[in-house]
């Protein structure tokens, strides 16, 4: 029985073993959790049988540290869950390692090679579907402009031009000249000129007349009529219509000066934008804090594309572990809780870095040392048993 006991020791000492030999192995490998051995004494009846490892416990609660790798692709997960791929056979597989990369079919993918499950664009404020995401790596068509915004401070203490009748090619007969960029249908670029001009009287007014890409003003014109406070009404706008030419659509869009101004100093001009854009080739892709998956254009544009998911489970310590890192659900971790990051249970991410191991080398290494003494220390009562059983048999 002796035998049995010691022997027992040793098959439990050297699976625990195992598990230290793979923590202090992947002390450097993203994402990895630790594992412990846990002894657990054996009998038969009342009769001591030994010893045996009732369990493995993943350290899945500890997160590892934070390394910096400056990528824009790489993401760390501070708290709980996991980012779901979907492998070749179709099994969900969760992972902390969150080091994405879109593949030639411009699918987001992550180490692995697996398709990284998330939400489509937002619509109407609600997120889109749950599965692959798919980022738009071709040409994404111009936009024409809509809308003109211009915010500004118009000098009250300009005086009024001293050409009275105005004239576009005389910078006497106004006060000041801005630009602005539109896009009419086909993504081709066009300079609105708006031409300041300040009244005699009333002297709380500005009159703006408009040309467009340097050629003759047209008929309209917009008069800004500002209260003793020097500002304008809620809601001040000029609807204007530019037609480029033949094979293009005209540009109609409206001109907001909502909060421009009308007071004593420099003139001023704070906001001058405009919501169209010319077509734009794929350039890349980029992970937001909040999740969401932003693919960038050679016109300068950014469109989120799709919004990365976090699982959270009940149990994420009974989690099964495969290969690259990743785990599988099963009956015991229960069923995953999907949903975006820092909402509910999920953590937040850290872009441009990545979750080290959660290995403890100093503790591991005495553990080694533990071990080796228990396993010393089982050997020594097999020699001794032997040694017994070799007297016993020299008696008889």
């Amino acid at each position: 029985m002796s035998f049995n006991i010691a022997l027992s020791g040793i098959q439990a000492i050297n699976e625990q073993l195992e598990a230290v030999s793979n923590n202090i192995a992947n002390a450097g490998t993203y994402g990895f959790k630790s594992s412990r051995a846990n002894f657990a004494s054996v009998y038969a009846g009342d009769q001591a049988n030994g010893v045996e490892v009732a369990s493995l416990t993943q350290n899945i609660g500890q997160n590892g540290g934070l390394i910096n790798t400056g990528r824009s692709m790489d993401a760390m997960i501070q708290g709980r869950g996991f980012f779901t791929s979907r492998d070749a056979q179709g099994v969900m597989q969760y992972t902390r390692v969150g080091i994405f990369s879109a593949n030639k079919d411009g699918y987001l993918v992550d180490a692995a090679g697996r398709n990284v499950q998330g939400y489509g664009p937002s619509v109407n404020g609600a997120l889109g579907v749950m599965g692959d995401i798919k980022i738009p790596t071709g040409q994404i068509p111009a936009v024409a402009t809509t809308k003109v915004a211009y915010v500004g401070n118009l000098s009250y203490d300009w005086t009024p031009p001293t050409v009275a009748t105005f004239d576009a090619t005389n910078d006497k007969s106004y006060n000041m000249v801005k630009q602005s960029v539109v896009y009419d249908s086909v993504g081709t670029q066009h300079t609105l000129s708006q031409y300041f001009v300040k009244a005699a009287t009333p002297a709380n007014t500005v009159t703006v007349h408009y040309a467009f890409d340097g050629g003759a003003p047209v008929a309209a014109t917009k008069t800004l009529t500002f209260n003793t406070k020097g500002e304008l009404p809620a809601g001040t706008i000029q609807a204007l219509t530019y037609n480029p030419g033949a094979g293009v659509d005209p540009i109609a869009f409206t001109l907001s000066y909502d909060g421009t101004t009308h007071v004593s100093g420099e003139a001023t001009n704070t906001t001058n934008s405009s919501d169209g854009y010319a077509s734009g080739s794929f350039v890349g892709v980029e992970l937001a804090q909040d999740g969401s998956v932003v693919a960038k254009y050679s016109n300068e544009q950014r469109q989120v594309v799709g919004t990365v998911a976090i699982a959270t489970f009940p149990d994420e310590g009974s989690l099964a572990q495969t290969s690259d890192t990743s785990w599988i659900a099963n009956s015991t971790s229960g069923a995953p809780l999907y949903g975006t990051p820092g909402v509910g249970l999920a953590g937040k991410l850290s872009t441009g870095t990545l979750e080290g191991s959660n290995v403890d080398i100093t503790s591991e290494l005495v553990g080694l040392m533990t071990s080796q003494r228990n396993y010393q220390a089982n050997s020594k009562v097999i020699t001794t048993e032997n040694q017994m059983m070799q007297a016993l048999m020299q008696a008889l």
